[in-house]
């Protein structure tokens, strides 16, 4: 029996954990493939993902490998590359002098992960190999035993499809369904893992014959304010457009090592308008990448961070820092090299420096966003006439709650417009109370949570003062009509019962109880009137106001009484209330009666006499007024309401517009 052409020496154990359990998602798995091409001295990688047959496909043109290369590389788990004493500087590859990624020599096994089979075909000069895997074939033969021989499937010369160096890698009964997103999704995954994929530095990446370039990361546009290391301004620039950010700013900070060395490190960190710019489907695009020789090595250093609050919410950015697999030292990254071992003290000294380069940029960024803040809320409708009307004191308190604002965490710029909109309401409400100081201590946290209470309550109290406003006006400007129109009688009976805030500001609250009004009215007719009583009177009303009972009797102008007739008839009328009330159970005593006549009472024939009177009539809980006097109070009230209505204007159109809002 003859030798096995290819042989794999491997556990069950080492199966599982480097390998079907490595990963869970198919970028990082595609990744491992695209490095090894990078170490491979590929300029070309071409994936190609077939959704009909279920099949990923990757191909590169790099050197390729022998059969001595298959076993005593690609089949060997855990071999080490920087390692190998055969030949000179293996840490380099030969063409280009690239420094190679691989190290563990386990990211093979990472394919298991996505894939239960596995084709490798590899073409060298004239030598053409090729094999198949199958992760089930390796468990049947892994059980029972601490370590065991597999031997792929042999894969024939005139199967192999390459027809020039390079190294095809085919997987095949996939464990996730592949489709032509999963295409699109990894050409921006793998744009976001790897910063040497380009042109300039001679490695083509194509995912169904599509460029991968550094553009498909799809989120440079989005940067508002960038800090960046090294020399690549213009990169990033350029990376930006049509969008440039409106900040940009060089740091030359290396990494202080405790030993004394310092570490240079390139890369940048940005911040976006919005925390939702940093949302990109699955995946959160809040977070600082570490890139080791070109490649992905930690996940997301912010996590590590300390440092709070509520910028980091806005936070992006790609560190290269490569002194962290220095070839004399230690490899400290995780098996599936996407994290580093967090207690080397290496990345200490980086999670340290990036911790300062934070409060930096919180400092900063903080500066900006309060000086753009201003301008964003003065573009609302109604912000600016208000911002305009509270004069310069109150402006720079304004101006630092606007700050406050643009720090806050917002899904959209809706949601900023409505906070600010509510916050301004807010900032009257303080100013009303003299409170305007208690701004000062409030965090943006704070700020936002005290403004999300002002939008459920304030919405609701100033909705209703903006209406009652413009009820009000609406009412007494027909009033002014119908007195200019001189339909007097008319405009009493349609006035005043609706509108007892005309007799007194404090009845504006009369209750409705429809039912005991039709008892009272009832009641009202069943009274027996001289013939004087029932012509000179115009109409009768009954309202209730906080408890308190009230009639209102409407005299016709040109009736002519006095002291005496007058309290006979209303008495009538309070005793028929009385009597109504009583009948509901309501044994209350407090009415008052409210008489609106066009003449003076004939005992007024001097002030000192009529304030005897009004004193009599007093006592009794009757009030008389008249026409006249009714109305020239009604255009004070109209005066002092135009007086509000300036004062509240801003206010008024701040609400409109929320409503406005809200029904977009």
């Amino acid at each position: 029996m003859s030798e096995p052409t290819y042989t794999m020496r491997i556990s069950l154990s080492i199966l599982d954990h480097l390998g079907a359990n490595l990963y869970s998602d198919v970028p990082p798995v595609l990744a491992e493939v695209v490095a090894n091409s990078w170490d491979a001295d590929a300029s070309e990688v071409d994936i190609d993902i077939d959704v009909e047959r279920g099949k990923i496909t990757i191909t590169d043109n790099g050197h390729g490998m022998t059969l001595d290369d298959m076993n005593g590389k690609y089949l060997t788990v855990g071999y080490r590359r920087r390692n190998d004493d055969e030949k000179q500087n293996m840490t380099q590859t030969a063409e280009y002098g690239r420094r190679v990624m691989g190290r563990k020599g386990i990211g093979k096994l990472s394919l298991f992960s996505i894939a239960d089979t596995v084709e490798v075909q590899s073409v060298k000069g004239e030598e053409k190999n090729g094999f198949v895997m199958s992760a089930e074939k390796i468990k049947e033969q892994s059980r029972g035993e601490e370590e065991t021989s597999y031997h792929p499937e042999p894969v024939s010369d005139d199967k192999i499809t390459l027809d020039k160096d390079g190294t095809r890698i085919t997987l095949t009964k996939l464990k996730r369904r592949v489709t032509r997103a999963t295409a699109s999704a990894l050409k921006k995954r793998l744009a976001r893992r790897f910063s040497i994929i380009g042109a300039e530095h001679n490695f083509t990446v194509r995912i169904n014959e599509e460029l991968v370039r550094i553009t498909d990361r799809d989120y440079f546009h989005k940067l508002q304010y960038l800090w960046h290391h090294g020399e690549e301004r213009e990169k990033y620039v350029e990376l930006c457009k049509p969008n440039e950010p409106e900040y940009m700013k060089k740091r030359e900070e290396p990494v202080e090592a405790e030993d004394g060395i310092n570490y240079p490190v390139t890369g940048w960190i940005g911040t976006t308008d919005l925390p939702s710019d940093l949302k990109d489907g699955e995946e959160n695009l809040n977070k600082i990448v570490v890139m080791v020789r070109g490649k992905l090595a930690q996940e997301d250093i912010l996590e590590d961070i300390t440092e709070g609050g509520v910028y980091t919410k806005y936070i992006i950015g790609e560190i290269h820092a490569d002194f962290l697999d220095d070839d004399e030292l230690d490899d400290i990254a995780t098996s599936n090299r996407q994290e580093i071992i967090k207690d080397d003290p290496r990345y200490i000294a980086l999670r340290s420096w990036v911790d300062k380069e934070l409060r930096h940029i919180k400092n900063k960024w903080t500066k900006l966003r309060n000086k753009g803040a201003e301008k964003d809320a003065r573009r609302i409708p109604g912000i600016d006439t208000w911002f305009n009307r509270i004069g310069p004191d109150k402006q720079k308190q304004a101006r630092a709650m606007f700050g406050k604002i643009a720090q806050l965490p917002m899904d959209t710029e809706d949601q900023r417009k409505e906070l600010y909109q509510y916050s301004a309401l807010a900032f009257e409400n303080l100013a009303h109370k003299d409170r305007l100081s208690e701004l000062e201590t409030l965090s943006p946290e704070n700020l936002g949570a005290l403004a999300r209470i002002f939008a459920s309550q304030l919405e609701l109290e100033a909705a209703y003062y903006y209406k009652t406003v413009e009820q009000r006006l609406s009412t007494i400007k027909g009033l002014e009509r119908m007195v200019e129109e001189n339909t007097l009688e008319k405009m009493i009976q349609d006035y005043l019962a609706d509108n007892l805030w005309l007799l007194d500001p404090a009845w504006e609250g009369a209750s409705e109880e429809i039912y005991v009004e039709q008892r009272v009215a009832t009641a009202f007719e069943g009274i027996k009137l001289t013939d004087e009583e029932r012509l000179g009177r115009i109409d009768i009303r009954y309202k209730k106001v906080y408890g308190h009972h009230v009639i209102i009797e409407l005299k016709r102008p040109e009736v002519k009484t006095n002291d005496f007739t007058l309290m006979g008839q209303v008495e009538k009328y309070r005793t028929a209330l009385l009597e109504a009330l009583k009948q509901e159970g309501d044994t209350s005593e407090s009415v008052e009666i409210i008489c609106i006549v066009g003449e003076q009472l004939r005992e007024w024939t001097t002030p000192n006499e009529r304030l005897r009177s009004v004193r009599s009539l007093n006592e009794r809980n009757i009030r008389v007024i008249l026409y006249r006097e009714l109305i020239k109070e009604a255009r004070l009230i109209y005066q002092e309401f135009l007086k509000k209505k300036q004062k509240a204007g801003s206010l008024c159109e701040l609400i409109k517009n929320i409503e406005i809002e809200s029904l977009r």
